[in-house]
């Protein structure tokens, strides 16, 4: 049997568009001086967002913590409820009826299970890094240098990362938690959303109450290491094994495609089929064609963590060459070059009365 523990990570929200340039004007009221500053195309990955915990919101913390990087400059030292004000006003008018209406079901369907739930690790609802992290990860994120990861870290194929990431006494508690959530929510009759469709045993972190450890733990440890490795040119997958005792279950990658190639064949040098060891991260690119087979005995607890960008999201729809990042795309685009040089080498032959070759 196979569980999956998951935590949908929040949206960084891309700067509503109404030019070419993705730039926009957002007018607040009480502050003229700013009205005519656009929001930033790019964050701003040196400014600390503030901690917008515990405001009566109705969107996720997570979501101003990310705007806000992509505030303008004269913005980011003013107080924290200004940019509050300027920012909302900013998704209350690009954002559906529909959209916030769900985003606040969603909100109160958490708060009613976050009030009856009674949790078994308090420990783990804040984040202890010298508590959580195995050593050498630790060591590592501290030193935030891309030489550092890579002592750490392999890649058995192409942007696909694997290092040791937990403790096992995270990994135990981490799954002692889940297993007390799933008990109170048989006792109780609560039904709670599972992370998708083909799902029948995870639950969704976020939902009792671990969010803003996950949200830490995104933002402060797998964020850097996403952006040392280039691995944000799409989205950013991270699989961590927490255990228990299993057989069979491993991952299996097959190759990194955009949507016009997702079904094309599987070339030789990106099969890659990996056995997941409890404690090892796994960390990819969303578009990076992936599975688990079955798991064959006993029971396997995955921590999934995605890291969903509308930036990419948004910009993928108006990108028609997708050679950086598309297995397929970049093939392709090879032998046009390849053509292209062969005639042009004809061309030049023909021109100096040679046989070509």
């Amino acid at each position: 049997m196979s569980f999956d523990v998951s935590r949908k990570e929040a949206q960084q929200p891309a700067p509503p568009s109404t030019g070419h340039n993705g730039n926009a004007v957002a007018v607040l009221p009480s502050m003229s001086t700013v009205t005519a500053n656009r929001l930033r195309l790019n964050p701003n990955t040196e400014h600390k967002p503030e901690n917008y915990e515990g405001l009566q919101l109705e969107f996720s913390p997570l979501l101003f913590s990310s705007l806000e990087r992509y505030l303008p400059p004269p913005m980011l030292s003013l107080p924290r409820d200004s940019k509050l004000h300027y920012m909302r006003d900013i998704i209350l008018r690009y954002s559906p009826d529909g959209e916030r209406i769900r985003v606040q079901r969603h909100r109160e369907y958490r708060q009613k299970i976050i009030s009856h739930y009674q949790p078994l690790h308090r420990e783990l609802y804040t984040m202890h890094a010298s508590n959580f992290f195995a050593p050498s990860f630790l060591k590592a994120i501290n030193e935030n240098k891309e030489e550092g990861f890579r002592s750490i870290m392999a890649e058995p194929t192409l942007g696909v990362f694997t290092f040791e990431m937990f403790q096992p006494r995270f990994c135990e508690l981490l799954l002692s938690e889940v297993e007390n959530f799933e008990k109170w929510v048989h006792e109780t009759k609560f039904r709670i959303m599972r992370p998708n469709t083909m799902n029948k045993f995870g639950a969704v972190l976020d939902d009792f109450g671990l969010e803003t450890m996950l949200g830490k733990l995104m933002e402060d440890f797998i964020r850097p290491i996403s952006k040392g490795f280039h691995v944000d040119d799409s989205e950013v997958t991270l699989n961590v094994c927490l255990g228990k005792q299993f057989s069979g279950g491993d991952l299996f990658f097959r190759g990194v495609r955009c949507d016009k190639h997702v079904n094309t064949e599987t070339q030789s040098d990106e099969i890659l089929d990996y056995s997941h060891v409890p404690g090892r991260a796994v960390l990819h690119r969303g578009r990076h064609r992936h599975g688990a087979r079955a798991t064959t005995s006993g029971q396997r607890f995955n921590l999934l963590l995605w890291c969903r960008s509308s930036v990419f999201r948004e910009l993928r729809k108006y990108q028609k060459d997708f050679s950086i990042w598309c297995g397929e795309c970049q093939r392709e685009k090879k032998e046009r070059q390849r053509v292209s040089i062969s005639a042009t080498k004809q061309e030049l032959l023909k021109r100096e009365g040679k046989p070509g070759t």
